[in-house]
């Protein structure tokens, strides 16, 4: 059975993985680069190929210090909520009712099956895009369609003009494809904004014998409150 260990392995000994190793290296020799390095496969890690059910696919990491930690939109529950992430909650909000948290923690999501995914896994400190077209589109591509194979129902939500362009390697027709505006304040309002992906995504599960995910991300202070006791 393929998994995402054996993949990458696969992906490692392609040409174009050599170019993108020896890129990605000396940008963090050089430069400040996120995520840390030893986090750049984390979605991989927490969601493992045969129980994903679930693609949000974003763009690139976020490339602010201490943002990304290798999952798409995500960020560490002492790490403020980025302006994405607090517009997908919001869509949350008012798609399905749930409360804002407190923290961008998305390793929950992660947990139940939901591959929080860029087309982009690396990318340069303060310049977004600065690790586009250098490797990681085919790898990340080649990730899709592997998962594009899978004999059972995946929903695909793909945010934003570089995830949109991955629509025509989803061609499964057991797969859900949804397609928004990125949810960034510089698009969220030309159709993130009640595109109804989560609800959509729940009903598709349901409706195959899939067990629903649950999305809301529970408040961490709330929690700690009996150990300040």
């Amino acid at each position: 059975m393929t998994t995402w260990e054996s993949f990458i392995e696969s992906e490692k000994k392609k040409d174009f993985f050599g170019d993108l190793s020896s890129f990605v290296a000396s940008e963090y020799e050089v430069n400040e680069v996120f995520p840390p390095r030893g986090e750049i496969y984390t979605a991989f890690e927490l969601t493992p190929l045969d129980k994903v059910r679930c693609v949000i696919l974003g763009q690139d990491p976020y490339h602010d210090v201490g943002q990304a930690h290798g999952l798409a939109f995500s960020v560490r529950p002492d790490v403020k909520i980025p302006p994405s992430l607090m517009n997908i909650y919001k869509e949350l909000r008012d798609e399905l009712g749930l409360y804002i948290p407190d923290n961008g923690y998305l390793t929950k999501w992660a947990e139940q099956g939901v591959l929080l995914l860029n087309t982009v896994l690396t990318v340069r400190a303060h310049e977004a895009a600065s690790h586009q077209k250098k490797g990681w589109e085919t790898f990340t591509d080649d990730a899709l369609r592997l998962l594009n194979e899978e004999d059972r129902p995946i929903v695909f939500m793909l945010w934003g003009g570089p995830a949109r362009s991955k629509a025509k390697l989803l061609t499964n027709e057991k797969h859900l494809v949804l397609e928004s505006a990125h949810p960034s304040p510089l698009s969220v309002y030309r159709g993130f904004y009640g595109c109804g992906h989560f609800k959509k995504c729940n009903e598709f599960l349901k409706e195959h014998g899939e067990k629903e995910i649950d999305w809301q991300i529970e408040n961490v202070q709330t929690s700690l409150l009996p150990n300040l006791l």
